[in-house]
């Protein structure tokens, strides 16, 4: 049977999900069986932590009665005014949770309050609540974040950074670098060259690529397959990894191996790209998401089709392209205005003499 990796990181989330959800009050259970058919495991599960962050700064910071999230009713929730939830908006900006300090900015205020107002949404449409103030309370102000990309020279020198290997820093000899320069190198080209997300990279099986067609199987956020195409520099040191890593018997189907054998992880690619890229352009903060916008934008500039690049991203929504790529659509709108002509050049009208 072949190692299924979203199958195994869904199950593994669900007993965690599962976890949380009886540390919160009892009515949350019928809510997270009511969305379990619209929002995937991962956003169950975040919602989950954001809801026991909510309750236990009710218990701690009001007088609602209740000592535990577990032991918060519905006729406690009731009570709240939108005042309490404006209040929660304010104290997730610095707060302390499980002996840790955390600081949320407003996109990350914005991701906790929505975890509450969709809580409160859904008990006011059971009756449960007989208002649903969260929907009183205004969502924080988030600015767009201008994307970070790679220039073309720049993701030349990642690259070569990447085939150099490994540095000496953390005690990493010659045996390290020349183990993992050929799938780093791999990893990175096909990050930039296709724009796949990190979890599909990893996820990646060796029977999901065919180098004669230079077709790859992927599965996406919600576990839909799609067929995507490798460009052919790519494919190259794809094959050439894969000859390398087949000569170990691993007990996994996975494309990319860790040093142990196993399946690379998506924080150990997480790191591996900051590596190599805080050595290659130091200005930048470069991580692997970073690479597929810098795969986007290319995209965009070469095809000036929005929906080609939303259909080879995975974007289910074409606006959430539209809003990241703002900036070079103005560009091209710009560009289009060049090579509009109204005339020919032969039949404009010759400039008068000048006596």
């Amino acid at each position: 049977m072949a190692d299924n990796y979203f199958q195994d990181r869904d199950r593994k989330n669900l007993a965690k999900l599962r976890e949380l959800r009886d540390k919160l009050p009892a009515f949350c259970r019928e809510y997270f069986v009511s969305v379990s058919s619209r929002f995937s495991v991962l956003t169950r599960l975040a919602y989950a932590r954001d809801l026991l962050i909510f309750f236990d700064y009710l218990c701690r910071f009001t007088d609602c009665g209740a000592s535990t999230p577990a032991d918060f009713t519905l006729e406690m929730l009731d009570q709240l005014k939108a005042f309490h939830i404006e209040e929660y908006m304010d104290y997730l900006s610095a707060y302390e949770y499980n002996g840790t300090e955390y600081h949320n900015g407003p996109q990350a205020k914005l991701r906790k309050v929505s975890s509450v107002r969709s809580l409160f949404k859904y008990l006011y449409s059971r009756d449960y609540l007989s208002e649903n103030v969260a929907s009183k309370v205004m969502a924080p102000s988030v600015k767009e974040h201008e994307i970070i990309r790679l220039e073309r020279e720049e993701m030349e020198r990642l690259l070569d950074e990447v085939e150099r290997g490994a540095p000496d820093e953390g005690g990493h000899g010659p045996a390290y670098r020349r183990n993992v320069s050929l799938r780093d190198t791999a990893i990175v080209s096909l990050l930039l060259g296709t724009g796949i997300r990190i979890s599909e990279c990893v996820g990646l099986n060796v029977d999901d690529v065919d180098f004669e067609s230079l077709q790859f199987t992927i599965t996406r956020k919600g576990g839909k397959r799609t067929i995507l195409y490798l460009p052919q520099e790519v494919a190259e040191v794809m094959k050439a990894y894969l000859e390398e890593r087949l000569l170990i018997r691993a007990e996994t189907d996975a494309f990319f191996l860790s040093l142990q054998q196993k399946r690379i992880n998506v924080r150990t690619v997480q790191k591996m790209v900051k590596m190599y890229a805080s050595c290659a352009v130091p200005m930048k903060t470069i991580t692997p998401h970073k690479l597929r916008s810098t795969f986007g934008t290319n995209l965009y500039r070469e095809t000036k089709d929005i929906y080609i690049v939303a259909e080879v991203l995975g974007h289910s929504d074409v606006n959430t392209t539209k809003r990241h790529y703002a900036a070079i659509s103005e560009d091209i709108k710009r560009s289009a205005a060049g090579v509009i002509t109204l005339r020919s050049r032969k039949n404009t009208p010759p400039e008068d003499d000048e006596e």
